[in-house]
C-alpha cells in the first residue's frame, strides 16, 4: 500500500535552500525557470520536525553523525567506566566494524538509531577487556582498505559479529522512512520507505536582489568626517514562489524496515504525514521569516501506480482576474488530476482526502474535504496498520 502527499505551499520572499553561490536553488521545467527546494532540504526539515515538534520520542529516532565515538564514550562513562579506557574501547569497536576514524570522528556521516548506539555500547561493555586490549590500527604504509581490514582483524569474529548485529535499524522510525547507505557495511543498508521529490514552483520565477547595509554602532558619529558610511554592505538573493511538493510512503516497506512492529509503523506514518505537512526549511529565516503553511494538502492511498502531479504545471501558473497564484494552482492541479483519471481510471486508488484554504475550488479532486487533523487521522487509519497493532 502507498500513501501519497501532494502539497501546494506559497512562500513570501525567501531563500530557503541555497546553492554554492548562496542563490536560491532553481531549475528549468516545462521550458521555464522555476524556483526549487531540494529533496534533501525537505527531508532534513521533516526529520527535524519529527523531534522538535515532539511527534516521536528520541528512542524511536536516529541521528546522522560522525561523532559515534563520543556517543559511545558517553554511554560507557554513564555506566561507570573510566573515560580514557572508554575512548580506547570505542575506537576499537568502530575499527572492528571496518569504519575509519579521523581523530575521534568517522570518515563519513553515519545514520544510526538511538537504540543501535545503545546496543553497540552494551556490546562494548560486555566485551570490555577484549576491546580495551585491542591494538590501535597501524595505518603506516597501508591503503584505506587495508587499514579498515586491519581494524576488523584486531578483534575476534565473535566481537565483530556482535557489533554488526547491533546495527539492525534500531527500531528508528526516521531511519526506516528515509533509509541509509553504509559503504563499508552494505549488509546494514536500509531501503527507504519514503520518496520525496524536489519541490518546484508552479509559477515562473526570476531571482531578485536585496541590497543591504549594516551600521557600526561604535562609530564616532557624523562629526567624524573621515569615517562616514556603512560598516558593511552586500546583496542577498531571494525569490517568492508557490511550490508543488510531492512525497510518497510505501507502508509495506516501512513495516518491513521496522521488523514487523506495526504499532511503531502506524505512529511513524502519522508522524511522517504531520511532519511533511508542517516542515519548513530554515534557510535565511532570521532575515525573511517565510513561515507560510501549505494552502492545499491532497492525500491519496493506493495499492499501485504512483503519480507525481508536477506536470500539472508544465505551463506556469499566473494570477489573473479569476484568482491569485495559489487559487489558480489549485485549479490547475485539479484539472490535471481529472485528466489522468479520465485516461487511466482509478489506477489503484483506495481513498483520497484534501485539506485546503480553497475548498470551493477542489471540485472532484478528492472524496473527502477535511481539516489537517482529520486528514492525518483518516489516512493513518486507512493504512489498516491500526488493526495489526
Amino acid at each position: 500500500m502507498f500513501v501519497e502527499l501532494h502539497i501546494l505551499q506559497n512562500f513570501v520572499p525567501s531563500n530557503l535552500n541555497r546553492d554554492d553561490t548562496n542563490a536560491p536553488k532553481d531549475c528549468e521545467f516545462g521550458g521555464y525557470r522555476r524556483a526549487r527546494i531540494s529533496s534533501q532540504c525537505f527531508k532534513r526539515a521533516i526529520r527535524t520536525a519529527l523531534s522538535t515538534q515532539g511527534l516521536l520520542p528520541p528512542e524511536d529516532l536516529a541521528v546522522r553523525t560522525k561523532r559515534l565515538a563520543r556517543a559511545l564514550v558517553g554511554r560507557m562513562t554513564s555506566a561507570g567506566q573510566p573515560a580514557e579506557e572508554a575512548e580506547r574501547v570505542a575506537e576499537a569497536a568502530i575499527s572492528a566494524l571496518g569504519l575509519k576514524l579521523d581523530g575521534d570522528e568517522t570518515q563519513y556521516l553515519l545514520f544510526l538509531g538511538d537504540r543501535e548506539i545503545d546496543a553497540m555500547a552494551d556490546v562494548c561493555l560486555r566485551h570490555w577487556d577484549t576491546l580495551r586490549e585491542a591494538p590501535p590500527v597501524d595505518v603506516a604504509g597501508k591503503t584505506a582498505k587495508q587499514a579498515k581490514q586491519a581494524g576488523k582483524e584486531n578483534v575476534s569474529a565473535e566481537v565483530g559479529n556482535a557489533l554488526k548485529g547491533a546495527l539492525n535499524g534500531g527500531q528508528a522510525a526516521d531511519l526506516a522512512l528515509f533509509g541509509r547507505m553504509l559503504a563499508d557495511l552494505p549488509a546494514r543498508n536500509v531501503d527507504a520507505a519514503s520518496q520525496v521529490a524536489h519541490a518546484i514552483s508552479t509559477n515562473r520565477v526570476s531571482t531578485e536582489f536585496d541590497f543591504f547595509t549594516a551600521v557600526d554602532d561604535l562609530k564616532a558619529g557624523a562629526s567624524d568626517r573621515e569615517d562616514l558610511g556603512a560598516g558593511m554592505l552586500g546583496t542577498v538573493e531571494f525569490n517568492s514562489a508557490c511550490f508543488y511538493r510531492y512525497a510518497n510512503l510505501d507502508t509495506d516497506q516501512l513495516l518491513s524496515n521496522l521488523a514487523g512492529n506495526s504499532e511503531l509503523a502506524r505512529r511513524g506514518i502519522e508522524a511522517f504525514l504531520r511532519a511533511a505537512i508542517m516542515a519548513i526549511p530554515t534557510g535565511k529565516q532570521n532575515s525573511m521569516a517565510a513561515h507560510n503553511l501549505p494552502s492545499l494538502v491532497f492525500a491519496v492511498i493506493r495499492d499501485r501506480g504512483l503519480e507525481n502531479l508536477a506536470n500539472a504545471f508544465l505551463q506556469p501558473v499566473e494570477p489573473d482576474r479569476g484568482g491569485d497564484l495559489v487559487a489558480n494552482s489549485v485549479r490547475q492541479l485539479g484539472k490535471h488530476y481529472a485528466d489522468l483519471r479520465g485516461m487511466y481510471g482509478d489506477n489503484g486508488l483506495l481513498g483520497s482526502w484534501v485539506a485546503t484554504t480553497h475548498p470551493e475550488l477542489v471540485g472532484s479532486l478528492a472524496e473527502h474535504t477535511v481539516s489537517i487533523d482529520e486528514l492525518v487521522k483518516d489516512v493513518t487509519d486507512a493504512t489498516r496498520l491500526s488493526e495489526a497493532a
